[in-house]
Protein backbone atom coordinates (compact mmCIF):
# COMPACT_ATOMS: atom_id res chain seq x y z
CA UNK A 1 0.00 0.00 0.00
CA UNK A 2 1.24 3.47 -0.88
CA UNK A 3 1.43 5.91 2.03
CA UNK A 4 1.50 9.72 2.08
CA UNK A 5 1.74 11.49 5.42
CA UNK A 6 -0.69 14.41 5.10
CA UNK A 7 0.21 16.13 8.37
CA UNK A 8 3.71 16.34 9.83
CA UNK A 9 5.94 19.12 11.10
CA UNK A 10 9.61 20.07 10.81
CA UNK A 11 11.80 22.38 12.87
CA UNK A 12 15.28 23.55 11.87
CA UNK A 13 18.29 23.27 14.15
CA UNK A 14 19.60 26.52 12.61
CA UNK A 15 18.21 29.25 14.85
CA UNK A 16 19.97 31.99 12.89
CA UNK A 17 18.52 31.13 9.52
CA UNK A 18 15.14 30.16 10.95
CA UNK A 19 14.50 32.05 14.21
CA UNK A 20 11.60 31.00 16.39
CA UNK A 21 8.53 33.21 16.28
CA UNK A 22 5.69 31.12 17.77
CA UNK A 23 2.15 32.32 17.40
CA UNK A 24 1.01 34.00 20.58
CA UNK A 25 4.64 34.31 21.69
CA UNK A 26 4.69 30.86 23.31
CA UNK A 27 6.47 27.84 21.87
CA UNK A 28 4.83 24.43 22.21
CA UNK A 29 6.48 21.85 24.44
CA UNK A 30 7.01 19.34 21.66
CA UNK A 31 8.72 21.90 19.41
CA UNK A 32 11.32 22.43 22.10
CA UNK A 33 11.72 18.88 23.41
CA UNK A 34 11.56 16.69 20.27
CA UNK A 35 12.10 18.76 17.11
CA UNK A 36 12.72 16.97 13.81
CA UNK A 37 14.48 18.59 10.86
CA UNK A 38 13.47 18.02 7.25
CA UNK A 39 16.38 15.63 6.75
CA UNK A 40 15.50 13.87 9.98
CA UNK A 41 11.90 13.47 8.85
CA UNK A 42 13.01 12.07 5.49
CA UNK A 43 15.11 9.48 7.33
CA UNK A 44 12.13 8.53 9.51
CA UNK A 45 9.96 8.25 6.41
CA UNK A 46 12.50 5.92 4.80
CA UNK A 47 12.48 3.80 7.95
CA UNK A 48 8.69 3.65 7.90
CA UNK A 49 8.18 3.14 4.17
CA UNK A 50 6.59 6.54 3.55
CA UNK A 51 7.63 8.12 0.29
CA UNK A 52 5.99 11.56 0.47
CA UNK A 53 4.65 13.98 3.07
CA UNK A 54 2.87 17.29 3.51
CA UNK A 55 5.00 19.62 5.62
CA UNK A 56 2.51 21.59 7.71
CA UNK A 57 3.99 24.73 9.20
CA UNK A 58 4.90 24.35 12.88
CA UNK A 59 2.86 27.38 13.89
CA UNK A 60 3.84 27.06 17.55
CA UNK A 61 7.48 27.42 16.53
CA UNK A 62 7.47 29.80 13.54
CA UNK A 63 4.13 31.57 13.50
CA UNK A 64 3.50 33.06 10.06
CA UNK A 65 7.11 32.72 8.85
CA UNK A 66 6.88 29.79 6.45
CA UNK A 67 10.49 29.97 5.29
CA UNK A 68 11.61 26.58 6.58
CA UNK A 69 8.81 24.48 5.09
CA UNK A 70 9.20 26.33 1.79
CA UNK A 71 12.97 25.95 1.64
CA UNK A 72 12.74 22.28 2.60
CA UNK A 73 10.20 21.63 -0.12
CA UNK A 74 12.35 23.33 -2.72
CA UNK A 75 15.29 21.13 -1.72
CA UNK A 76 13.26 17.93 -1.78
CA UNK A 77 10.40 18.45 -4.21
CA UNK A 78 10.34 14.68 -4.77
CA UNK A 79 9.39 14.10 -1.11
CA UNK A 80 7.53 17.13 0.19
CA UNK A 81 4.91 19.78 -0.43
CA UNK A 82 4.42 22.68 1.99
CA UNK A 83 1.38 24.03 3.80
CA UNK A 84 2.08 27.37 5.45
CA UNK A 85 0.30 29.26 8.21
CA UNK A 86 -1.56 32.27 6.84
CA UNK A 87 -3.27 35.34 8.29
CA UNK A 88 -6.59 35.87 6.45
CA UNK A 89 -7.19 39.12 8.35
CA UNK A 90 -4.29 40.98 6.78
CA UNK A 91 -5.52 43.82 4.52
CA UNK A 92 -3.76 42.36 1.47
CA UNK A 93 -4.80 38.77 2.17
CA UNK A 94 -6.07 38.03 -1.34
CA UNK A 95 -2.97 39.24 -3.19
CA UNK A 96 -0.66 37.78 -0.53
CA UNK A 97 -2.30 34.38 -0.91
CA UNK A 98 -1.81 34.48 -4.66
CA UNK A 99 1.85 35.40 -4.21
CA UNK A 100 2.43 32.73 -1.54
CA UNK A 101 0.94 29.92 -3.61
CA UNK A 102 2.48 30.82 -6.94
CA UNK A 103 5.09 28.75 -8.78
CA UNK A 104 7.33 27.00 -6.27
CA UNK A 105 5.29 28.30 -3.37
CA UNK A 106 2.89 26.83 -0.85
CA UNK A 107 0.65 23.94 -1.90
CA UNK A 108 -1.91 24.99 0.72
CA UNK A 109 -2.38 27.19 3.74
CA UNK A 110 -3.35 26.68 7.37
CA UNK A 111 -5.41 28.84 9.69
CA UNK A 112 -4.41 28.25 13.30
CA UNK A 113 -7.44 29.28 15.35
CA UNK A 114 -6.91 27.06 18.41
CA UNK A 115 -4.16 24.82 19.72
CA UNK A 116 -1.68 24.06 22.45
CA UNK A 117 -0.50 27.67 22.68
CA UNK A 118 -3.85 29.24 21.75
CA UNK A 119 -6.24 27.78 24.34
CA UNK A 120 -9.22 30.01 23.49
CA UNK A 121 -11.00 29.08 20.26
CA UNK A 122 -10.90 32.01 17.86
CA UNK A 123 -13.90 32.94 15.74
CA UNK A 124 -11.98 35.36 13.52
CA UNK A 125 -11.65 32.94 10.61
CA UNK A 126 -15.31 33.61 9.73
CA UNK A 127 -15.21 37.39 10.18
CA UNK A 128 -16.24 39.54 7.17
CA UNK A 129 -12.67 40.84 6.99
CA UNK A 130 -11.61 37.36 5.88
CA UNK A 131 -14.01 37.15 2.93
CA UNK A 132 -11.45 38.35 0.34
CA UNK A 133 -9.15 35.55 1.52
CA UNK A 134 -11.83 32.89 1.17
CA UNK A 135 -12.85 34.23 -2.24
CA UNK A 136 -9.26 34.08 -3.48
CA UNK A 137 -8.72 30.59 -2.02
CA UNK A 138 -11.79 29.45 -3.95
CA UNK A 139 -10.59 31.11 -7.15
CA UNK A 140 -7.09 29.62 -6.87
CA UNK A 141 -8.39 26.23 -5.62
CA UNK A 142 -5.97 26.38 -2.69
CA UNK A 143 -6.71 23.83 0.05
CA UNK A 144 -7.17 25.47 3.45
CA UNK A 145 -6.29 23.46 6.56
CA UNK A 146 -8.30 24.64 9.56
CA UNK A 147 -6.98 24.02 13.07
CA UNK A 148 -10.09 24.44 15.23
CA UNK A 149 -12.37 22.68 17.68
CA UNK A 150 -15.83 21.46 16.86
CA UNK A 151 -18.42 22.71 19.29
CA UNK A 152 -16.85 26.08 20.12
CA UNK A 153 -16.44 26.97 16.42
CA UNK A 154 -18.79 24.66 14.49
CA UNK A 155 -21.13 27.57 13.79
CA UNK A 156 -18.32 29.63 12.28
CA UNK A 157 -17.08 26.68 10.24
CA UNK A 158 -20.51 26.17 8.72
CA UNK A 159 -20.87 29.87 8.01
CA UNK A 160 -17.67 29.76 5.95
CA UNK A 161 -18.61 26.55 4.14
CA UNK A 162 -22.06 27.88 3.25
CA UNK A 163 -20.81 31.25 2.08
CA UNK A 164 -17.89 29.78 0.11
CA UNK A 165 -19.02 26.31 -1.00
CA UNK A 166 -16.27 26.02 -3.60
CA UNK A 167 -13.33 26.27 -1.19
CA UNK A 168 -11.69 23.03 -0.11
CA UNK A 169 -11.25 22.92 3.68
CA UNK A 170 -9.34 20.23 5.58
CA UNK A 171 -10.34 19.87 9.20
CA UNK A 172 -7.13 19.21 11.14
CA UNK A 173 -7.52 16.33 13.61
CA UNK A 174 -11.20 16.23 12.50
CA UNK A 175 -11.74 19.21 14.77
CA UNK A 176 -11.03 17.19 17.94
CA UNK A 177 -14.43 15.46 18.27
CA UNK A 178 -14.99 14.03 21.77
CA UNK A 179 -14.69 10.36 20.86
CA UNK A 180 -13.76 9.41 24.42
CA UNK A 181 -17.07 10.67 25.79
CA UNK A 182 -19.18 9.00 23.11
CA UNK A 183 -17.89 7.46 19.86
CA UNK A 184 -21.37 7.37 18.37
CA UNK A 185 -22.19 10.92 19.49
CA UNK A 186 -18.95 12.24 18.03
CA UNK A 187 -19.55 10.24 14.86
CA UNK A 188 -22.99 11.79 14.39
CA UNK A 189 -21.59 15.27 15.01
CA UNK A 190 -18.92 14.86 12.35
CA UNK A 191 -21.15 13.02 9.85
CA UNK A 192 -23.61 15.93 9.83
CA UNK A 193 -20.90 18.13 8.32
CA UNK A 194 -20.54 15.91 5.24
CA UNK A 195 -23.28 17.84 3.46
CA UNK A 196 -20.60 20.44 2.78
CA UNK A 197 -19.12 18.61 -0.17
CA UNK A 198 -15.73 20.36 -0.16
CA UNK A 199 -15.02 19.65 3.50
CA UNK A 200 -12.28 17.05 4.08
CA UNK A 201 -11.19 15.32 7.27
CA UNK A 202 -7.60 14.91 8.43
CA UNK A 203 -7.38 11.78 10.57
CA UNK A 204 -4.48 11.82 13.03
CA UNK A 205 -3.30 10.14 16.21
CA UNK A 206 -5.42 12.56 18.22
CA UNK A 207 -8.47 10.73 16.88
CA UNK A 208 -6.92 7.30 16.38
CA UNK A 209 -5.77 6.95 19.98
CA UNK A 210 -9.32 7.58 21.20
CA UNK A 211 -10.68 5.09 18.68
CA UNK A 212 -8.15 2.48 19.77
CA UNK A 213 -9.19 3.04 23.38
CA UNK A 214 -12.86 2.65 22.40
CA UNK A 215 -12.31 -0.88 21.06
CA UNK A 216 -15.45 -2.26 19.43
CA UNK A 217 -17.32 0.96 20.16
CA UNK A 218 -15.04 2.72 17.69
CA UNK A 219 -17.39 1.51 14.97
CA UNK A 220 -19.95 3.97 16.35
CA UNK A 221 -17.69 6.75 15.10
CA UNK A 222 -16.08 5.21 12.04
CA UNK A 223 -19.18 3.81 10.39
CA UNK A 224 -21.28 7.00 10.17
CA UNK A 225 -18.25 9.13 9.26
CA UNK A 226 -17.13 6.75 6.52
CA UNK A 227 -20.66 6.47 5.16
CA UNK A 228 -21.16 10.23 5.13
CA UNK A 229 -17.78 11.41 3.85
CA UNK A 230 -16.40 8.40 2.02
CA UNK A 231 -12.72 7.53 2.01
CA UNK A 232 -12.00 10.02 -0.79
CA UNK A 233 -12.55 12.90 1.65
CA UNK A 234 -10.40 11.55 4.47
CA UNK A 235 -6.59 11.73 4.68
CA UNK A 236 -4.27 10.22 7.26
CA UNK A 237 -1.58 12.34 8.89
CA UNK A 238 0.92 11.27 11.55
CA UNK A 239 1.32 14.61 13.37
CA UNK A 240 4.97 13.66 13.84
CA UNK A 241 6.79 14.90 15.92
CA UNK A 242 4.03 16.65 17.88
CA UNK A 243 2.85 13.14 18.73
CA UNK A 244 4.90 11.39 21.36
CA UNK A 245 5.06 8.10 19.44
CA UNK A 246 7.60 7.38 16.71
CA UNK A 247 6.57 7.61 13.05
CA UNK A 248 6.49 3.79 12.61
CA UNK A 249 4.29 3.54 15.71
CA UNK A 250 1.94 6.23 14.41
CA UNK A 251 1.51 4.46 11.09
CA UNK A 252 0.97 1.13 12.87
CA UNK A 253 -1.72 2.76 15.03
CA UNK A 254 -3.59 3.96 11.96
CA UNK A 255 -3.27 0.60 10.23
CA UNK A 256 -4.62 -1.17 13.31
CA UNK A 257 -7.66 1.08 13.77
CA UNK A 258 -8.52 1.03 10.06
CA UNK A 259 -7.73 -2.65 9.50
CA UNK A 260 -11.36 -3.64 8.87
CA UNK A 261 -11.90 -1.14 6.06
CA UNK A 262 -11.84 -2.37 2.45
CA UNK A 263 -8.45 -2.14 0.74
CA UNK A 264 -9.70 0.56 -1.63
CA UNK A 265 -10.81 2.78 1.24
CA UNK A 266 -7.51 2.31 3.03
CA UNK A 267 -5.62 3.26 -0.13
CA UNK A 268 -7.60 6.48 -0.38
CA UNK A 269 -7.10 7.43 3.27
CA UNK A 270 -3.38 6.62 3.28
CA UNK A 271 -2.50 8.23 -0.05
CA UNK A 272 -5.21 8.89 -2.63
CA UNK A 273 -6.95 11.80 -0.92
CA UNK A 274 -3.70 13.63 -0.15
CA UNK A 275 -2.40 13.21 -3.68
CA UNK A 276 -5.59 14.68 -5.17
CA UNK A 277 -5.60 17.60 -2.74
CA UNK A 278 -1.94 18.33 -3.42
CA UNK A 279 -1.22 17.58 -7.12
CA UNK A 280 2.49 18.14 -6.57
CA UNK A 281 2.59 14.81 -4.77
CA UNK A 282 0.89 12.98 -7.62
CA UNK A 283 3.56 14.14 -10.08
CA UNK A 284 6.13 11.85 -8.43
CA UNK A 285 5.28 8.13 -8.32
CA UNK A 286 5.57 6.84 -4.74
CA UNK A 287 7.94 4.00 -3.94
CA UNK A 288 6.49 0.56 -3.42
CA UNK A 289 6.71 -0.56 0.21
Amino acid sequence: MHVVDAHCHIISDDLTAYPRAPIGGKQSEWAESRPVTADGLAALMDETGIRQAVLVQATTAYGYDNSYVLDSTKRRADRFVAVGTFDPLRPDAASALEDATGDGGLAGVRLFTSGSTVPVQGEWFAAPETYPFWEKATELDVPVCLQMRLGPATKQLEEVLERFPGVRVLLDHIGYPDIAASPSGAGSEVAELARHTNLYLKLTHRNLERLQDAGKEAAGFLEPVMEAFGARRIAWGSNCPAAEQSLPELLALAEEVLAELPDGDREEIFSGTARRLYPGLAQVPPLEN
